[in-house]
């Protein structure tokens, strides 16, 4: 069928044609659309930035490649942009603080059940648990599990510094995949590399994962580095020189944390790409957190054959 409106052919005196609106075909108009082009009317103009739109346009997001999501704002890894940067970092704050006060009042039963190791028993005469059982949950459970206040204080102090930042970069959904991998990656390298009946617990993979992302992020904004590579530097220095510590979970959650994030944000500026464009970059972030999962498998099945 076709469309009335729209430009007329040139008059016979070789002089460009009147345009007339495209919804409004009796209304010669001067305007046209700075998406689409189509002449509009002073009643059909909708002002922009730069010039006027049609209502199509602006309705659907239609005229620049884009879909209707795509006028959104986005953050800088194509994330939504929200009112609040901060939830995603209280609800992980608020897990981490009730399975705190849960083990203190339940005690050792459950801190046995939520730990973090490969092969052992928990009371005298037991069955044999751990990751190497079939107890894979622990690899999650372990990373919101803290017993004493200084840990749970300085991990949560942690994730209230380089969370917020980290959240309204990234988006809620990318920022809590990149916590959840780099705390899973953490657990990972911990299982391969310890003794099998080596409990470990705590948000420490996770947060080291988040500085790796600030460290990337930084990067990418080009903001001075000094001083997050500088309290990187001495995480990794108490990392390797005090007792107790899970180092096998810091280092693993920093790997992860800086591939994770390399992808999320070493790509060309969202909002400049067409739907095909975003759709390819978020597969290719989508990628990426599969493969590092995909990795962590195999270093589980890998350890899991060697302990059975």
């Amino acid at each position: 069928m076709e469309e009335r409106g729209g430009r007329s052919p040139e008059a016979g005196d070789g002089r460009p044609a009147a345009k007339f609106c495209y919804r409004h075909p009796d209304r010669e108009t001067g305007i046209s659309c700075t998406r689409c082009e189509r002449p509009v009317c002073p009643e059909c103009m909708v002002p922009a930035s730069v010039g006027f739109q049609c209502p199509e346009c602006v309705r659907t997001g239609s005229g620049t490649g884009h879909g209707p999501g795509a006028n959104r704002p986005r953050t800088i890894a194509g994330g939504a942009v929200t009112a609040d940067p901060r939830l995603v970092t209280k609800v992980l704050i608020g897990v981490n603080v009730a399975v705190f006060i849960a083990v203190l009042a339940v005690g050792n039963r459950l801190l046995d059940r939520l730990l973090l190791f490969g092969q052992a028993v928990t009371e005298p005469y037991g069955p044999l648990e751990g990751v190497a059982e079939g107890q894979w949950y622990r690899l999650l459970t372990s990373m919101f599990l803290h017993q004493e206040i200084w840990h749970i204080a300085m991990n949560m102090l942690g994730l209230w510094f380089l969370g917020p930042p980290l959240e309204a970069a990234l988006g809620r959904v990318r920022f809590l995949a990149l916590y959840l991998l780099s705390g899973l990656g953490g657990g990972a390298v911990t299982y391969l590399l310890a003794a099998p009946q080596q409990a470990s617990l705590g948000a420490s993979g996770a947060i080291f994962g988040l500085f790796g992302a600030t460290a990337v992020l930084m990067r990418r904004l080009r903001y001075d580095m000094r001083p997050i590579l500088i309290l990187l530097a001495i995480n990794l220095v108490f990392t390797f020189t005090w007792k107790n510590i899970a180092w096998e979970a810091h280092v693993g959650g920093l790997v992860t944390g800086l591939v994770f994030s390399y992808a999320l944000v070493h790509t060309p500026r969202w909002e400049h790409l067409p739907d095909s464009g975003r759709r390819r970059l978020a597969l290719v972030q989508y990628g990426t957190g599969a493969l590092l999962l995909a990795v962590i498998a195999v270093l589980l099945v890998v350890r899991t054959l060697q302990l059975t």
